[in-house]
């Protein structure tokens, strides 16, 4: 069952039809005006990718742009991007390393001296 929408040339707002079967389907109309002048968009679609096929577009150069590892935040931004693509929450556990980090504590909870 396609979902279709149609952007209406009289009152210009978008409209989505369900279209429960092919044959037996009236011509398009605008929910909000009621209009026949409509044209159809191409909508925006989703494929899923494999593991391997995540991992490998992670990988390119393009992913570390804007990346500094000496900075807390910006590990923890690429940290967080990094766990949104492999669909992951990872918020939490860089949170916490992050405050791990900032308190200048280690894994062992000893701290770090100069």
């Amino acid at each position: 069952m396609p979902i279709y929408e149609y952007f209406c040339r009289d009152c210009r707002k978008r409209s989505t039809l369900l279209v429960l079967s092919l044959a037996s389907s009236a011509a398009p109309a605008c929910k909000h005006c009621g209009s026949q002048s409509v044209d159809r968009l191409l909508s925006r679609f989703s494929a899923p990718k494999s593991e391997e096929a995540r991992l490998e577009s992670l990988s390119g150069p393009d992913n570390f742009d804007g990346l500094d590892e000496n900075d807390p935040e910006s590990v923890s931004r690429f940290m967080k991007h990094m766990g949104d693509e492999m669909g992951e929450d990872a918020e939490q556990d860089v949170e916490a390393m992050m405050d791990s980090a900032d308190s200048g504590a280690s894994d062992d909870g000893s701290t770090d001296s100069l």
